[in-house]
């Protein structure tokens, strides 16, 4: 059989477009707001659960030019120490930047001066999709495609595969241009025909 393999439909650049929004309309405004120029805001912190969206926001703010650090939480006193200095020289520079972590800046015994400059501008919580709010979203993309997808596929997506929205969505794809390619009915024994080819 000729492998139309998934790599060909890989997880898609993050954008707005491929982040859905969940309980997160607040903080997506406002970095959009930051990126266009209409807030005056340098500094921009989210903070959340693995998974929750947090770097998908954060790879788009740094196609729009800003400094990112990623997982906060991480860092070694050195790491702060450089973290703090980066800061300083962002809001010299005028620079914006946007860091991540898994708690808000006062909750993650960081050394004081970096909690201070971590809570300058807006913080926010990113806060994860729920698994029925995961349904509805897979389900509006393949409607979107002109998709019948069965909830089986879905319920078997959320309890094997990489649970991350692009991802999920990358697989309905590939799964639509396959089933199109072989003009096959989209269905459970299809998806996993998909991912025994791929070795997912």
């Amino acid at each position: 059989m000729k492998q139309m393999l998934l790599a060909l439909s890989p997880t898609p650049r993050q954008s707005f477009e491929n982040f859905v929004v969940g309980q997160n309309i607040e903080a997506v405004h406002t970095l959009k707001q930051i990126i266009s120029h209409q807030l005056p805001i340098q500094f921009i912190y989210l903070w959340g659960n693995e998974g929750s969206g947090k770097s998908h926001l954060a790879h788009i703010a740094s196609d729009h030019g800003f400094i990112i650090h990623d997982d906060v939480h991480l860092l070694d006193e050195a790491g702060q120490i450089e973290l703090f200095n980066t800061y300083n020289r962002c809001k010299d520079s005028k620079q914006n930047m946007l860091v991540t972590g898994l708690h808000s800046p006062l909750q993650m015994k960081l050394r004081e001066d970096l909690a201070t400059r971590l809570a300058w501008g807006v913080t926010y919580e990113v806060i994860g999709l729920s698994d029925e709010e995961k349904k509805l979203a897979l389900l509006k993309h393949a409607d979107e495609r002109g998709m019948k997808l069965g909830m089986d596929i879905i319920d078997y997506c959320l309890k094997y595969l990489k649970r991350d929205m692009p991802n999920l969505f990358s697989i309905l794809e590939a799964l639509d241009q396959w089933s199109l390619t072989y003009k096959r009915p989209i269905t459970l024994p299809l998806l996993k025909e998909i991912i025994e080819a791929n070795k997912i």
